[in-house]
């Protein structure tokens, strides 16, 4: 098994640098083509989530939600990584892993500091998709340390050659408005959820063809999808960003243009609601300062309620390039798609579906394609901006 098959390594792969001050450490590997071990050294006793499991596109993402990390930190692979990265996230660090070949999460588990070892350890294991049985779902409980086999012995072993930058792939979920038993809004020659849907896909192939983003749809046929459950979606993909796409309505015709709303402080009470005993701030106050979660809570929601707006501000200057404004375009309001405390979110009104103006632009591939184009561009200009932030 996995212990066996890493004992007998002559070296292992190390991290190229040191997070200095931050949650993360280190990163070290250990195995071979059938079975991988990767550590992450910490600071501080941590939970982990799977984003995506690596089965699509042999990436996977692992989120550490609370863990600091103050500088991006990358290495190269071994066995059935090829390489990987430690990025800072919306809530924590996010772990990135590019595989190899196909493989699956074996197990994965938090060791505490013992036997010399001073600081925690959280372990994942992989395993080769050909070589192992079917793995447990990434939902499955985390087994107890007490079932786990002793601790691999890592080999000290001359740091390698820095591996090249990766793509960190920005996990956006977009939320095509209403669907299934839900029509939206009516137009003279349509109705609001095809229409949203259609603008949802012509804005995810845009994405895509960038090769620098991860996009996860709330919906992507005519169903029926929950206020609540859209944010959910949002919140355990731990996505960057996420936008909703509707199409306004009103009783005169001649009434037209974009707007994007954000959430309105009146609500941000409410986002208290999405919020459990498993989130990273409510386990912050475990030792017995109940205030100290209300503190992180705050924090969180008015750091991703500012990431919001900018990103708001940006949209609108892109979206006006080929489409009318409202007067007031940047509008605040207490929708539940807005909801989540940790995940920066816009709805944008792409236009009115009851103008014949706005609709044939919605309605027309075309014009739909040159929208969703300059969202993607705003959606560009956002990271880049949260890029050079974060290098000074």
């Amino acid at each position: 098994m996995i212990v066996a098959g890493v004992g007998i390594l002559g070296g292992v792969a190390a991290s190229q640098a040191a997070a200095a001050g931050g949650g993360v450490l280190r990163v070290r590997l250990g195995g071979d083509q059938a079975e991988t071990r990767l550590v992450i050294d910490l600071d501080r006793a941590a939970s982990a989530k799977v984003a995506s499991d690596g089965a699509a596109d042999r990436h996977v993402v692992v989120s550490l939600p609370g863990v600091n990390v103050d500088a991006g930190l990358q290495g190269a692979g071994q066995g059935l990584v090829r390489a990987w990265t430690v990025e800072r996230g919306a809530t924590g660090a996010r772990l990135n892993i590019e595989l190899s070949r196909n493989a699956v999460i074996k197990r994965r588990f938090l060791l505490p500091p013992a036997d010399g070892v001073a600081n925690y350890r959280y372990v994942i294991d992989l395993a080769s998709s050909a070589a192992a049985p079917a793995a447990p779902s990434i939902a499955a409980p985390v087994p107890q340390i007490a079932a786990v086999k002793p601790p691999v012995t890592f080999i000290s072993a001359p740091a390698p050659k820095p591996a090249p930058p990766l793509a960190l792939k920005k996990i956006i979920v977009i939320d095509a408005g209403h669907g299934g038993k839900d029509p939206g809004a009516q137009g003279a020659a349509g109705v609001e959820k095809d229409v949203t849907l259609a603008a949802a896909r012509a804005l995810k192939a845009r994405l895509e063809r960038s090769g620098r983003y991860q996009v996860v749809m709330t919906r992507d046929s005519d169903v029926y999808v929950p206020l609540d459950v859209r944010v959910q979606i949002a919140r355990r993909a731990d996505a960057d960003l996420f936008i909703s796409l509707h199409a306004d309505s009103g009783p005169d015709v001649n009434t037209r243009g974009a707007s994007v709303y954000t959430l309105a402080d009146r609500a941000v009470g409410r986002s208290a609601k999405l919020v459990t005993k498993d989130d990273w701030f409510m386990k912050a106050s475990a030792d017995g300062d109940r205030g100290v979660s209300g503190i992180l809570f705050d924090l969180t929601q008015r750091a991703t309620k500012n990431r919001s707006a900018t990103f708001a501000e940006m949209l609108l200057d892109r979206v006006s390039e080929h489409q009318t404004l409202l007067r007031r375009s940047h509008r605040e309001a207490g929708l539940a798609v807005l909801l989540a405390p940790d995940v920066p979110a816009v709805l944008l009104e792409m236009g009115f579906i009851t103008s014949p103006e706005d609709e044939a632009i919605l309605g027309d591939p075309g014009g739909r394609g040159r929208l969703m184009s300059a969202v993607g561009d705003s959606i560009d200009a956002y990271f880049a901006q949260q890029t050079r932030l974060a290098s000074r």
